[in-house]
């Protein structure tokens, strides 16, 4: 059995007051009401309205009703999710979404409204993301999936239902008679997500019927795992880097093994400069560094959003021009 929602909620300790990030759907809805339940007047919520569905409209006005009817005052976020070329628009709205809640808990131009942020991803979508990270070959910060908690932009984030099953979700609306937004984009069958929804979430559960409880629960597992590497990873970086984290030393990076060298790159690359490299351009970079062994030896490669170049004995990361 997955957690019940009325455990999940008893377990939550966020910092109050607290935001609900809240589209009109099962999850956000379900989430909204319990929290609204159980911390009176500690509770807004907060609806970001993307303009990308002609229904964007009745789904604000949705959210009015309820937020009305529950005594729960209701902030939209308008935000534009155009977009860029080779960018899913899937991303695109994340992007944006998250800007804007950041933007909101933490406005320039006075006092923040709340002191964190709730979102609604239950248990079934923690095992989407699992899959998709797989079917992807992701590393151990994919396989981790969804952080039940995390700082992003110094904005307090929390999922609190990651245990709860989409089934405990809709049955506790059902109870309280409360109705939600199907969105139409959910039965899409041009998104992955959907797909792994329709089509191999049937087959898992008949083959591993306890799955939303154990996939979630590797994940827990792996995210661990990937809290010991970045330990692991930050006491190396100081270490080859010689006081300046910018600048890895190529020298100290050629004295570690290939795993570890791998790891502190990923990390260095991931917390110092934001971006990622892929499994290829890691390797690339690795062969690179293990080449250059003379005064001479140049690297210059193309990695995540930008490239590494060499910089005398040391390597420095640069952002791809505009």
């Amino acid at each position: 059995m997955t957690q019940s929602l009325q455990a999940a909620i008893r377990g939550f300790q966020p910092q109050l007051p607290l935001a609900v990030a809240f589209s009109g759907g099962a999850d956000s809805t379900a989430l909204l009401l319990a929290c609204a339940e159980k911390w009176p007047s500690q509770v807004l919520a907060v609806h970001v309205n993307h303009g990308l569905q002609a229904a964007a409209q009745a789904f604000e006005l949705h959210c009015q009703e309820v937020c009305q009817r529950i005594g729960v005052p209701l902030f939209v976020l308008a935000v534009r999710a155009a977009h860029a070329s080779g960018q899913s628009p899937e991303d695109a709205a994340r992007i944006a979404r998250y800007r804007a809640l950041c933007h909101f808990a933490l406005p320039d131009d006075g006092p923040s409204p709340c002191a964190s942020v709730a979102l609604g991803q239950h248990a079934d979508d923690q095992v989407e993301t699992l899959l998709i990270a797989l079917g992807r070959g992701a590393g151990l910060g994919g396989l981790s999936a969804m952080p039940a908690a995390w700082v992003r932009d110094g904005v307090q984030f929390y999922r609190p239902l990651l245990e709860v099953s989409a089934t405990d979700i809709r049955c506790m609306l059902a109870a309280k008679d409360q109705g939600f937004i199907e969105d139409p984009t959910n039965t899409d069958a041009a998104f992955l997500r959907n797909r792994i929804r329709s089509q191999l979430i049937p087959a898992l559960r008949k083959v591993f019927p306890h799955y939303a409880r154990t996939l979630p629960r590797s994940a827990a597992h792996t995210a661990q795992a990937q809290s010991l590497l970045t330990e692991m990873a930050q006491d190396d970086l100081r270490d080859v880097c010689g006081g300046d984290p910018a600048s890895p030393q190529i020298k100290a990076l050629q004295a570690l093994n290939p795993a570890r060298q791998a790891n502190v790159l990923r990390h260095w690359l991931r917390q110092l400069h934001q971006t990622q490299a892929s499994a290829a351009q890691l390797e690339a970079l690795m062969v690179q560094i293990a080449a250059c062994t003379t005064r001479g030896h140049r690297i210059h490669l193309r990695v995540g959003s930008g490239f590494v170049q060499r910089n005398n004995g040391a390597l420095a990361w640069y952002n791809l021009p505009v």
